[in-house]
């Protein structure tokens, strides 16, 4: 439909998508700060400035923080697509940031999937869905892992009200869906969009085992940052706590926060809720739980989402696309 417009109009109205993900993105952000039901801003400012976590020093190593955290994301998308194609570090880039602020608003960030293939052509878009899904699998895999060693030593520890019957029925339930499921993908006729299962799986065993190790190390790494990163929030909060105590109850709520499907904008609010749980078993309370993950989410999500705001704005299709 679109290529039966006139140039002229395909511009205007790819000018004005560009506009209208900017500006929804900078109206969610301000609503999520501006109207959360959990913590009020002008509480939370009050707070940050009480605690002063807005002095310099500590505002410049929170952002190196962020950047490291990002870098090693970059890095690790560079690789991947270097895969079929090379690209630089600037092109991985703007595809990283542009593609999350493009997805800001789409649930559980599913919208970067679309984003980032749209930085490619026709030709190569199948493949960068499926290396963006082995991305967010080897991040995801990194919280399970860790996050489990979390857990088992959280609940050794403190004394957590779990209902383990309830919570043992329910992984009987999802590993039975999850092996029902497997058997159906193994057939040969289940396609997704026209792509065989048994095509998708050929891609990734035909995928050199240096790019898994490659990925999942950096996976690894910024799990490391960031989990750091809520840690030394947790000392210029007050919190005393050392790091191996810190890490149980950390890694436990990344875990338990991804597994709860959520909007990405409201992500911080899911991620709220749990902190606020594990932290308060602990004795740290809700305000400063909260005021620490409303931090994290504004540093390492809206802080890097407003720089692709940028590329966004500057982003132009293929020429095969554009022609």
């Amino acid at each position: 439909m679109l290529r039966a417009l006139p140039y002229k109009t395909n511009q205007f109205l790819f000018v004005l998508l560009k506009i209208s993900l900017v500006v929804g993105a900078f109206y969610f952000i301000n609503q999520k700060l501006t109207n959360n039901n959990q913590l009020d801003f002008e509480v939370f400012s009050e707070f940050l400035t009480k605690n002063r976590v807005f002095s310099l020093k500590n505002i410049i190593f929170l952002l190196l923080l962020s950047s490291f955290n990002w870098f090693l994301e970059i890095l690790k998308w560079q690789n991947l697509v270097s895969i079929f194609k090379t690209i630089s570090f600037k092109e991985a880039l703007k595809q990283s940031l542009g593609s999350l602020t493009a997805s800001l608003l789409t649930p559980n960030r599913i919208g970067e999937y679309g984003a980032k293939a749209i930085f490619f052509t026709s030709k190569f878009r199948n493949k960068i869905v499926l290396l963006n899904l082995l991305g967010n699998s080897m991040q995801m895999l990194t919280t399970i892992l860790l996050g489990v060693f979390g857990l088992y030593f959280f609940i050794s520890k403190y004394p957590a009200d779990i209902n383990y019957q309830k919570s043992l029925k329910f992984l009987v339930i999802l590993l039975f869906i999850s092996s029902a499921s497997f058997f159906v993908l193994k057939k040969k006729e289940v396609t997704i969009k026209g792509v065989s299962i048994e095509k998708v799986l050929r891609f990734f065993k035909h995928i050199p085992l240096k790019h898994y190790v490659f990925c999942f190390t950096l996976s690894i790494f910024r799990y490391l940052v960031f989990s750091f990163q809520f840690y030394f929030l947790l000392h210029l909060f007050g919190v005393e706590v050392d790091y191996k105590n810190a890490m149980i109850v950390i890694t436990s709520m990344y875990l338990l926060a991804s597994i709860v499907p959520s909007i990405f904008i409201f992500d911080v609010v899911i991620k709220g809720s749990v902190a606020v749980y594990l932290f308060s078993i602990v004795g740290v309370n809700e305000l400063t739980t909260l005021s620490i993950v409303t931090c994290m989410w504004l540093l390492n999500f809206v802080f890097p989402s407003l720089l692709g705001s940028v590329f966004v704005l500057k982003f132009k299709l293929p020429k095969s696309v554009e022609s």
